[in-house]
């Protein structure tokens, strides 16, 4: 069983910046792959970024050179870097976990409790 806490959502100003934090209970080493999506009021949930164990980034084409997944494997941790930010932006955002091919399509199988990120000025 896998724990994902995330952290760092709030509210922002158009073109602002916000990180997100994602925090798994064991050691990611073992985590295929680990991604963001975000699931705005009405909408379904998207994908909005995924990274392997060997650190290969996807992005969705709607935040790609704004936003950047990373992570730091001593403190179990992965980071959604989220540059000029836009209204559109604005949703309750999950970290997942799991096999590369269940991450990219429809979730990893883990998820967390999602943190909402407001874009709005």
């Amino acid at each position: 069983q896998v724990q994902l806490v995330e952290s760092g959502g709030g509210l922002v100003q158009p073109g602002g910046s916000l990180r997100l934090s994602c925090a798994a209970s064991i050691s990611i080493f073992s985590i295929n792959a680990m991604g963001w999506y975000r699931q705005a009021p009405g909408k379904q949930r998207e994908l909005v970024a995924a990274i392997t164990s060997g650190g290969l980034p996807n992005y969705a084409d709607s935040v790609k050179g704004r936003f950047t997944i990373s992570r730091d494997n001593a403190k179990n941790t992965v980071y959604l870097q989220m540059n000029s930010l836009k209204p559109e932006d604005t949703a309750v955002y999950y970290c997942t976990a799991g096999p590369r091919n269940w991450v990219l399509t429809t979730g990893g199988g883990y998820w967390g409790q999602g943190t909402q990120v407001t874009v709005s000025s």
